[in-house]
C-alpha cells in the first residue's frame, strides 16, 4: 500500500512537471491593418520572394510573399535571449530569406519564422489575408 502511494505521488508530480510550458518571450500585440501592395512603399511585395517592413506589432512587422497568393507576416521582435534585444530583426544582406538578431546573432527563417540558430522559439506570426488584387490584411 505504501509503495502504491509513493508511486501514485511520483506519477502526479512527474505529470504536472511535464505540463509546465514557458511563455513565448515576444509579447502578443494586437494587429489589424490592411496595406495596398501596389503602393511604392510595398512595391517589393508585387513579386514572389519580395519582402517589406511594416510598422506595428511589438517592434515592427516583416511581410514575405511566398507565392502568387500566399503571404506570411512576422513580428520583428526577436525571441532569442528571452526577447531582451532592443533592436528589431533585420533581413540578412547576403541571404534575404534569413532574419538576423543584431544582439545575440540568432537567425530565423523569413519563409516560415522558424529558428535557424540561437533560439528555441520561432518568430511570432500574424495571420494574413490576400484579396487577390491590391489589398493584404495582416491581423491576429
Amino acid at each position: 500500500m505504501k509503495l502504491q502511494f509513493i508511486l501514485l505521488i511520483s506519477i502526479v508530480l512527474f505529470s504536472t512537471a511535464c505540463r509546465k510550458k514557458k511563455n513565448h518571450p515576444v509579447p502578443s500585440v494586437y494587429v489589424d491593418t490592411t496595406i495596398n501592395i501596389n503602393l511604392p512603399s510595398y512595391n517589393s511585395l508585387t513579386g514572389v520572394g519580395g519582402w517589406a517592413y511594416l510598422a506595428g506589432g511589438s517592434k515592427g512587422i516583416v511581410i514575405y510573399r511566398q507565392s502568387i497568393d500566399q503571404f506570411v507576416a512576422f513580428d520583428r521582435h526577436s525571441p532569442a535571449e528571452e526577447g531582451t534585444c532592443e533592436e528589431p530583426l533585420i533581413t540578412d544582406t547576403e541571404n534575404f530569406l534569413q532574419l538576423n538578431d543584431q544582439c545575440s546573432g540568432a537567425t530565423f527563417s523569413l519563409y516560415d519564422g522558424s529558428p535557424i540558430s540561437g533560439s528555441e522559439y520561432g518568430l511570432r506570426a500574424y495571420l494574413t489575408f490576400y484579396d487577390g488584387g491590391d489589398n493584404l490584411r495582416i491581423y491576429n
